[in-house]
């Protein structure tokens, strides 16, 4: 198992025969010598496992006398996603803040990883990127069916003039699946370049001036990340958008 990280190599150590057996039932093979979970999955996991425990400390130290900088933390991020999606969304945007702030926290988390020495950033692992536009495609549309039913929804892709509606509705499916790519795109470039940069400069000079390049990529963490979020909200607030 040389050249995993840490976490990594336990949770082959401690599930990676089950993982093995369960590829074999499906006719799947993993070609990993230490395993089957890579370093990406690992730091993912690492990732959500982190915001869960950190959620849940909020929750039970929760306290409106005296709140710990755990709870000062959650109220700043909470105010800063509820302002941007009040905006976007407008009314009834406290049903989707949850998931929109979640996306926040767990792509600028994994961007952020790629500054700690060793370790390449999950996000520019095109497979990261893709799954988490995935989700947030499913659930818009999800909401987008709750919110109007099945044939209200449909009527958004016919756009507002029947008679081209033919024409309409498959340029909108596309555009609407076009969107999974664009979002997997733009994150996964971003992170991919910010990291090869970062890393030729610290081949090339490896003391002062690669600490300019670790805080542009930082910088770029945040912006991906907001960007990502902000899209989210976009995409939710046409879902549910009723026509007037």
């Amino acid at each position: 198992m040389a050249n995993q990280l840490w976490f990594t190599s336990l949770l082959n150590n401690l599930f990676g025969g089950a993982i093995q057996s369960l590829l074999s039932l499906v006719g799947l093979h993993s070609d990993r010598p230490g395993g089957p979970i890579n370093d990406t999955f690992a730091l993912e996991l690492l990732v959500a496992l982190g915001l869960i425990a950190f959620f849940l400390i909020v929750r039970i130290t929760l306290s409106v006398e005296k709140p710990n900088p755990a709870q000062q933390i959650a109220e700043i991020i909470h105010k800063f996603t509820g302002d941007q999606a009040d905006q976007i969304i407008g009314h009834g945007y406290e049903r989707f803040q949850a998931f929109v702030t979640c996306i926040f926290l767990f792509v600028i988390i994994n961007n952020l990883l790629g500054l700690i020495p060793g370790i390449v950033t999950p996000t520019s692992a095109p497979v990261v990127p893709l799954g988490i536009a995935v989700c947030t495609f499913a659930y818009y549309h999800f909401h987008g069916f709750r919110e109007q039913g099945f044939v209200g929804y449909m009527k958004h892709f016919a756009g507002p003039i029947w008679w081209i509606a033919w024409l309409l509705f498959p340029i909108e499916i596309i555009s609407h699946f076009a969107r999974v790519m664009s979002l997997t795109i733009r994150l996964y470039a971003n992170m991919f370049a910010s990291d090869l940069v970062t890393l030729v400069f610290f081949s090339l000079i490896p003391v002062a001036i690669p600490a300019v390049f670790l805080g542009l990529h930082a910088f770029v963490s945040l912006i991906q990340a907001y960007v990502f979020m902000l899209l989210a909200m976009i995409y939710l607030s046409q879902a549910v958008a009723h026509e007037h």
